[in-house]
């Protein structure tokens, strides 16, 4: 009878299968509550792969080959320490940092660091549209003044009436345009040995030009819209405290398809370009003079990454500004919220893409100083922000048992310290 009692309990079979199979399950939900979170880490990190970013990447290639890849590598470590930061205090705190900065340290510090933003993010915006002219011309001959109002008008359309959702599948959708980037890199065939010594082994030629690339492959890898966007993001995500250690790993996963994207894009240049001695002004012509030394393939697939990436991040970064504005004045800033609900979110987004779409569109603009000075300014205007987001971490007060621990400090101060140098250094030389 007992074992037929056995076999005839459904629940002792249920509890016997649920067990055996728990790994499994365990397994599956945990990919599922990833893939949940999955938004903030993965669109701030490729975003920094922008126009902007591979003009720096391809100039630190082409005219240094693989000895400056060091500070890629300090960069992306740089990148996930304050992107783990940022996106922590956004789902602890359920607010973003120009909110933090206004509630903290008074509107005059939230101004200060608005201003920080605005400047930074106006000049990568140009950078931005600045790209899509290139990359436009690049691929189809089609003149900037028919292709950045195109832009303009498709990336505010698709933020400012899509849902949350809807938008945000659109522009992971569109971050997978960055493949390109690493598939002409093994076309290029570099020097994987060069490659790895360059990555671990720092050396820095002591002249000014050498510290400019060094600064600008900080600012573009380390943005200031970033750190701004990423927190207000997860906010906007509406992500929990049982999200976080999944929002880790969407963080890490970001910023090193970031580093590893930027990579390629240099060994490509430096397989290449700064094999043959040809210096190069920018991507366009890093994407032209690959074709003859790597193929047509190379030099299409990087013309078309290059235009990708300034579309996805063109939507973006007037976010982080939309994000910040709006903060400031403690006004809504939800994508899915209409526009009587959000005004100050949507009209701020859209004067700063018009502002930047018609700078780029005046005649005899000089877009390579736009693309590539750009992000050097975004390295000055680091050490503005920096500081305030690694005291508002730290606060015991404000993050609980989520502040910054001993070796979490230690971490920020060294990462905020290098950029602190690296931006001395290069005052120092412009005034030499």
């Amino acid at each position: 009878m007992s074992r037929l009692s056995g076999h005839l309990n459904p629940g002792r079979h249920l509890h016997w299968h649920l067990t055996r199979r728990r790994p499994l399950l365990l397994r599956a939900g945990g990919v599922a509550a990833l893939l949940a979170v999955v938004g903030p880490g993965v669109l701030a990190g490729l975003s920094d792969d922008d126009p902007a970013g591979i003009t720096t990447y391809s100039i630190l290639g082409a005219k240094y080959g693989y000895e400056l890849l060091w500070v890629l590598t300090l960069s992306t470590a740089a990148l996930i320490v304050f992107h783990e930061l940022a996106v922590r205090m956004g789902i602890v705190t359920g607010k973003g940092l120009l909110t933090l900065v206004r509630e903290h340290y008074g509107p005059r510090a939230a101004g200060l660091v608005l201003s920080a933003l605005v400047i930074a993010n106006t000049g990568t915006l140009c950078a931005e549209f600045a790209g899509v002219a290139a990359g436009a011309d690049l691929l189809g001959g089609v003149s900037r003044y028919i292709s950045v109002p195109l832009a303009a008008a498709g990336v505010s359309l698709l933020v400012l009436r899509g849902t949350f959702r809807y938008v945000e599948h659109v522009l992971l959708a569109l971050s997978t345009v960055f493949v390109a980037y690493v598939v002409s890199g093994f076309l290029s065939h570099p020097d994987w040995g060069a490659t790895a010594k360059g990555l671990v082994v720092p050396n820095l030629p002591l002249n000014r030009e050498a510290v400019l690339v060094a600064v600008a492959t900080v600012g573009t890898t380390l943005a200031p819209w970033g750190l701004a966007f990423i927190q207000s993001y997860a906010v906007d995500k509406k992500l929990k405290v049982k999200d976080l250690r999944y929002e880790r790993a969407d963080v890490i996963v970001g910023a090193l398809l970031t580093g590893v994207i930027g990579l390629f894009v240099v060994v490509a240049c430096a397989a290449t370009l700064h094999a043959k001695g040809i210096e190069i002004n920018d991507a366009r012509d890093a994407a032209r003079a690959l074709e003859p030394l790597a193929g047509a393939t190379a030099a299409t697939l990087f013309g078309l990454g290059f235009l990708g990436a300034a579309l996805l991040a063109a939507a973006i970064v007037p976010l982080s500004t939309a994000y910040s504005v709006s903060e400031t004045f403690g006004r809504k800033a939800d994508l899915d919220d209409s526009f009587e609900e959000a005004r100050v979110f949507y009209l701020s987004y859209g004067a700063v893409v018009a502002f930047a779409a018609i700078l780029v569109l005046i005649p005899g603009a000089p877009l390579i100083p736009i693309l590539f000075l750009s992000q050097a300014l975004n390295a000055v205007l680091l050490l503005v922000l920096l500081p305030f987001l690694r005291s508002l971490g730290s606060s015991r007060e404000l993050m609980g048992e989520h502040a910054l621990g001993r070796g979490d400090r230690i971490a920020t101060g060294i990462a905020l310290a290098a950029v602190a140098v690296s931006v001395l250094a290069l005052g120092v030389l412009s005034l030499l």
